[in-house]
């Protein structure tokens, strides 16, 4: 096992399977990696030398990954619900986000990807009640 940038990396894996198991980093960002240091597709992480694990680090370090990019996720749903977007409101209710339906697939998702209401956490921002009751067309006409 190779320990690079706090990820243990499996030495018999091929490169590209292997960078997979970084966090941000899918089949195709590892193949262009590959590509971009000029090793064979089915060269295992066992068979790079020195240099080509330093240069690998060099432009691991570069991207954003892990740790870094989960607060990164989390900090822009976290914006989009404070903002009150429909997006946000989808995020919170455990909802398809991007226009998917929600008539039969999304029903599976909703029990497996339950809802944990946690302290301090409001599928709404925090407004005076009359601009909730305008936001949702229930306001009294005057």
């Amino acid at each position: 096992m190779l320990h690079l940038l706090g990820v243990n990396l499996p030495d018999q894996k091929i490169l590209s399977v292997a960078l997979t198991y970084f966090y941000g980093i899918g089949p195709k960002t590892a193949e262009g990696i590959c590509h971009r240091m000029s090793i064979h597709r089915q060269c295992k992480l066992q068979d790079l030398n020195e240099t080509q694990l330093n240069e690998l680090s060099g432009i691991l370090s570069k991207m954003t990954l892990e740790a870094d990019l989960r607060r990164q996720v989390r900090e822009n749903i976290t914006r989009l619900r404070t903002m009150g977007t429909y997006r946000g409101r989808r995020h919170f209710l455990g909802l398809p986000v991007h226009g998917q339906n929600t008539r039969n697939n999304a029903k599976t998702a909703r029990k497996l990807n339950s809802k944990t209401f946690r302290r301090g956490y409001h599928v709404f921002p925090q407004r005076p009640l009359a601009s909730l009751a305008s936001w949702f067309g229930m306001a009294k006409e005057q």
